[in-house]
C-alpha cells in the first residue's frame, strides 16, 4: 500500500493539503495577468502550490500555457537563457515537428542545436550560441512574449528558485535588464518562487532593487491546525487506518506546522500504526526522526563557530535580552556587536528567521534536536 503523505516531492490531488486561500489568489493572479512572488521558509510548498494552480487553470483554459523552468542548476546567464529558450519552446509546442518550427521561426539567428530522443515529449534540448546570445539578449528575454501574441495566447513563465540570479555575475545589471523587458510584456506574465527567502527578500522587498513592486507579493503562512488535524485523520481514514483528532494535532504540533515535517511525521507514524494509532507510537515516530536527521544535523552544527552555537542556545533558551551583559557573560558570545554579526550569519545559513517580533528556527526538527541531543535541555 503506498504511504497516504507525502514529502520531498510535489503534492497533488489528495496529497495536496488546505491552502485554498493562496490557491484561490494565485489562480486569480493567473488568470489576470499578475505578475506573482511567492515567498516562504524552504519546504513549505510553494512548488507543490504553484503546480496545483498551474494544472487547474490549464484545464479550465486552453488559452493559458504554463512555462516552467527551475534555477536550481543555473548558475550564469548562459545557462539561463538556453533554459529559457528551451522551456519557452517546450510549453507553447505540443509535437516535436512543432518544437523544430518554432525553434526555427523565433530563434534562428543563434544557430540551435536541437537534441531530442525517440520519446521527444520527455527529453528535448536546445544549445545556442553564446556569442550571438550575448550580441541579442532582447530576443531571447521578449521569447515567451512573442510565441504568446503569435499563438494567441497567455503565457505564464514560472521560474523556481529565482533567488539564484543573485549569485550571478553582474547580477544587479542582470536583474535591471530582466524587468525593463518582462515589465513591458502584455501576453505573458511571470510567478517567481524560491527556497531562500532571505534572498528572496533580498531581490523583491527592497526599494533599491529593479525587482521592487514587480508584482503582488504573497507570503505563505504555515497551515493552521484544524486543517491539519482533517487531513491527517482522512489520510489514515482513506488507507483503512484510525486516529483520533487529539492525535492528529499531537502530530501538527510536534513538527509546529510545518508541511514537509508534517507529512513526514504522519507518514513515520502511519507506518508504524498497524490498524489504531496511539500517542507512544507518535513519540516513537518523533525520535526516529530525529535520529535518522542526527548526522545532518550535526555536520550543520560542526560548520559553526563556538560562539554561534552558544547563540543558538541562547535563542533556544528564549533569552529577551541576548545582548544583555549578564547574557554575554552567561552564554560567552562576546560583544553586543558580535551578537547581531551571529544572527545576520545564521539567517543568511537559513537556520534562523528574524521579525520583528521574534526571532525563531526555520527547522523544527533542527530546533528539537538541539534541545535533546545537543543541549540535553530536555530529556527524554
Amino acid at each position: 500500500m503506498d504511504t497516504p503523505f507525502v514529502f520531498g516531492r510535489i503534492a497533488t490531488t489528495v496529497e495536496f493539503t488546505n491552502r485554498e486561500k493562496d490557491l484561490k489568489q494565485l489562480m486569480q493572479n493567473f488568470s489576470s495577468g499578475i505578475n506573482t512572488i511567492l515567498i516562504s521558509p524552504r519546504r513549505w510548498g510553494k512548488s507543490s502550490l504553484v503546480n496545483k494552480a498551474s494544472t487547474a487553470l490549464a484545464r479550465k483554459n486552453k488559452k493559458i500555457i504554463f512555462c516552467r523552468l527551475d534555477l536550481y542548476n543555473v548558475r550564469n546567464e548562459e545557462q539561463f537563457y538556453q533554459l529559457l529558450a528551451q522551456e519557452t519552446i517546450r510549453a507553447s509546442s505540443t509535437r516535436w515537428e512543432e518544437r523544430i518550427e518554432n525553434t526555427k521561426k523565433f530563434i534562428t539567428r543563434f544557430i540551435p542545436k536541437i537534441t531530442y530522443s525517440p520519446d521527444a515529449t520527455t527529453d528535448f534540448s536546445i544549445g545556442l550560441d553564446w556569442k550571438e546570445v550575448k550580441r541579442h539578449p532582447d530576443d531571447i528575454l521578449d521569447l515567451p512574449e512573442k510565441i504568446a501574441r503569435k499563438k494567441g495566447v497567455k503565457m505564464i513563465v514560472c521560474i523556481d528558485e529565482f533567488q539564484n540570479i543573485g549569485e550571478f555575475e553582474q547580477s544587479l545589471e542582470f536583474q535591471k535588464k530582466l524587468r525593463s523587458h518582462w515589465q513591458k510584456h502584455q501576453n505573458t506574465s511571470y510567478c517567481l518562487y524560491g527556497s531562500k527567502r532571505h534572498m528572496m527578500m533580498e531581490v523583491f522587498a527592497s526599494p533599491a532593487m529593479p525587482f521592487y513592486k514587480f508584482g503582488d507579493l504573497m507570503f505563505l503562512h504555515k497551515i493552521n491546525e484544524e486543517s491539519w488535524k482533517k487531513f491527517i485523520v482522512k489520510r489514515f481514514n482513506d488507507t483503512g487506518k484510525k486516529i483520533s483528532p487529539a492525535l492528529a494535532s499531537l502530530i501538527a504540533n510536534a513538527a509546529e506546522f510545518h508541511p514537509y515535517y508534517v507529512q513526514q511525521l504522519a507518514q513515520q507514524t502511519w507506518l508504524r500504526t498497524g490498524k489504531t494509532c496511539n500517542e507512544k507510537i507518535i513519540l516513537e515516530s518523533l525520535d526516529n526522526l530525529l535520529l535518522q536527521l542526527s548526522l545532518l544535523f550535526q555536520n550543520i552544527t560542526d560548520s559553526l563557530t563556538a560562539m554561534q552555537v552558544n547563540y543558538l542556545k541562547a535563542v533556544l533558551e528564549e533569552t529577551v535580552k541576548v545582548s544583555s551583559k549578564e547574557s554575554l557573560e552567561h552564554y560567552q558570545i562576546g560583544t553586543s556587536a558580535n551578537v547581531l554579526r551571529m544572527k545576520e550569519a545564521m539567517i543568511n545559513k537559513e537556520i534562523l528567521d528574524a521579525t520583528e517580533q521574534e526571532i525563531t528556527f526555520l527547522d523544527p526538527m533542527y530546533k528539537q534536536w538541539l534541545k535533546k541531543y545537543y543541549f540535553r535541555i530536555i530529556k527524554g
